[in-house]
């Protein structure tokens, strides 16, 4: 009796182990976000000092300083944009080699939250700034007043792609009818980026959400009368997360659930 009991602990502690290293090889696997290396582009502003331009747009966030964002966010060039898949991706952003720069600015730290179009009008080393394959950078007036004066209109910059710090957890906006739902992904930390989203009532099993713009998305479902809960992975590092019971089964389009998880 005592061999089997030997035995027994034996094989619980080994499969434990096994357990456990799978698990840290899995998170491995899909790793936490790491800073890139600096890179050379160039930076300008739009709007005023009251970021009152960045409203909206075309990450579809609405109200940045509603929705916890602020001043501090950018518009990327279409090469950045990936087609809508870099909403919520983090940049540090710094002025670099111009009289323009502000002395005493080591960086700033910015989310993009829009898409800086091509101007297929005028060259791209003369007003079309945002055009591929130019990597850009239009920031808010106030972001870019951070690192440079902002007379100079354009000023080359340093800049790297930084994880995302967030307050709190995931954020997610309500729109649609009783047959569809678009919820747009807010507060998102680590590589900032949602690649996949999932929801899934408290009636459903889980269902695919399609990439409607930015960082929304959206189920054709009826989902109405269910609690819900989401799945998202980043497009980058490939985290997922779980987010349940976000909103109740009393949930209604045009209000924001917050949960209590995010990504590192």
């Amino acid at each position: 009796m005592a061999s089997i009991v030997r035995f027994c602990n034996s094989f619980l502690l080994t499969w434990i182990l096994i357990v456990t290293v799978t698990r840290i090889l899995a998170e491995a696997g899909a790793g936490v976000f790491r800073p890139k290396p600096w890179a050379l582009a160039h930076a300008t502003f739009y709007g005023d000092e009251t970021a009152s331009a960045t409203m909206g747009m075309s990450v579809w966030y609405g109200n940045l300083f509603m929705d916890g964002y602020g001043t501090d966010t950018v518009a990327l060039s279409s090469t950045l944009f990936n087609n809508g898949f870099a909403c919520g991706t983090c940049y540090q952003i710094k002025c670099y080699q111009s009289s323009a720069c502000h002395k005493d600015a080591m960086f700033t730290t910015v989310t993009a939250t829009n898409l800086c179009p091509p101007n297929w009008a005028e060259p791209s080393d003369n007003g079309g700034w945002c055009n591929p394959p130019r990597v850009h950078f239009d920031m808010s007036k106030p972001a870019f007043m951070k690192i440079a004066d902002w007379k100079a209109g354009i000023v080359p910059v340093a800049y790297r792609r930084v994880p995302c710090q967030r307050n709190g957890g995931l954020r997610f906006v309500f729109q649609g009818n009783g047959y569809w739902l678009l919820a747009y992904a807010m507060n998102v930390g680590g590589g900032g980026d949602i690649g996949s989203m999932w929801v899934k009532g408290s009636g459903t099993g889980w269902i695919s959400m399609s990439h409607n713009w930015g960082a929304s998305y959206q189920a054709f479902a009826t989902l109405g009368g269910q609690a819900l809960s989401f799945k998202l992975t980043l497009y980058t590092t490939r985290q997922t997360v779980i987010a349940w019971n976000v909103a109740p089964s009393s949930w209604c389009v045009g209000l924001t659930y917050s949960s209590n998880v995010n990504f590192r």
